[in-house]
């Protein structure tokens, strides 16, 4: 995968998007400057509201993340307004149904791994059975339900973590987390959610601190029966005295590009307050762990195999000596203006053009029966 990467390619393109997302925008730019046609953009709302779509034999279908629209966040969440983090369950039926209603075409994302993707209790057990390093998890595939926080706070006491992340088990983005500390009679939860009046949730881009206990267990209570994902919150490593952990994109099974992410807070969401750090900074505190780092991250990837790209949530420990796999994300690509890793193939790439050189050189290496998810 490279920029010689060769003129012949399929001539048939189509992203399954929202037009006036950035992300198509990125990928429609990329594919003229590798001299391939413009692909056809069908709309998510589109598929949503005609109950799917065809696709032709050789059309080269690729799908992006529906979910920066507000009517189709509607059509897939059931809540009118695309603020509210309640219906992760119903968006990800939903979105299921929406996959599975794709006719034809060859696929860049297999449905029934995109099912696991979207479910963080499915997706840890999977990593943690091919042998890939996570944080401990007791709800890991579904073993310790959680029905409110009394199920968190047993988990949390009878698997002796003080500190654990609670996260909606169908949510993006930070939608909804919380980073919960206990002990010594206090507890405090980090969180981008905001309750308004009447109990609603909302995602806010404001990352605040709560100490009321009640507070914490009403919002987990209220996100329990979407689901929820708890693990056990792991001391990251610091770059330039902030927290720091790294999305790392691997593309047909190479990690390809990596970013730093730096924060004051435990989230390091870029649009929560996080920024990108040094990555050279962050490869020299590595030292020659930096490496294995990154094969951390294509064993990940390798647990998905019909999946042309991920974006690996990677946590360096304390040291920069260990490291574990947070999440796989299925939408991860969206690094605008950052190219490629050296010696990872595509050093002159940005993440886009990395996938269209690794489809015109071959990938899926072999035709896949399309899968309805389960």
């Amino acid at each position: 995968m490279s920029s010689a990467a060769p003129a012949a390619g399929p001539r048939r393109w189509a992203v399954v998007g929202n037009g006036e997302n950035r992300r198509v925008g990125l990928f429609t730019a990329a594919a003229l400057a590798a001299g391939l046609p413009a692909p056809r953009v069908v709309e998510w709302r589109d598929v949503l509201r005609d109950g799917g779509h065809d696709f032709a034999a050789d059309e080269v279908v690729r799908l992006d993340s529906p979910g920066e629209n507000a009517e189709v966040d509607r059509l897939l969440r059931g809540v009118d307004e695309p603020t509210r983090v309640e219906g992760s369950a119903t968006w990800y039926a939903r979105f299921l149904t929406a996959v599975g209603s794709l006719r034809g075409g060859v696929r860049l994302d297999d449905p029934t791994e995109l099912a696991v993707l979207f479910d963080k209790r499915r997706c840890h057990a999977r990593l943690a059975a091919a042998g890939v390093p996570v944080p401990p998890s007791p709800t890991s595939g579904g073993a310790w339900p959680v029905r409110g926080w009394e199920d968190v706070r047993a988990a949390m006491r009878e698997h002796r973590m003080p500190r654990v992340f609670v996260k909606p088990a169908h949510g993006s983005s930070g939608s909804g987390i919380l980073a919960v500390e206990a002990g010594a009679g206090r507890l405090h939860a980090t969180t981008p959610v905001e309750v308004a009046p009447g109990g609603r949730l909302h995602n806010s881009l404001r990352v605040r601190r709560l100490t009321d206990e009640r507070t914490v267990a009403g919002i987990v209570d209220a996100l329990a029966p979407d689901g929820l994902h708890v693990e056990r919150w792991l001391p990251k490593a610091a770059l330039a005295g902030r927290s720091a952990d790294l999305r790392v994109l691997v593309v047909a099974g190479r990690a390809t590009h990596a970013v730093v992410r730096t924060s004051r807070f435990p989230l390091t969401n870029l649009h929560l307050g996080g920024v990108r750090g040094d990555l050279a900074a962050a490869k020299a505190a590595a030292g020659d762990r930096w490496a294995a780092a990154l094969e951390i991250c294509e064993r990940a990837a390798a647990c998905f195999p019909g999946t042309l790209c991920v974006g690996v949530d990677l946590l360096p420990a304390t040291g920069w000596r260990r490291f574990a796999v947070g999440e796989v994300n299925a939408f991860g690509d969206l690094l605008p203006g950052l190219l490629g890793l050296p010696g990872g193939g595509a050093e002159e790439l940005d993440t886009y053009a990395a996938q269209l050189a690794a489809v015109r050189s071959g990938w899926p290496p072999r035709p896949r029966r399309d899968r309805a998810p389960h």
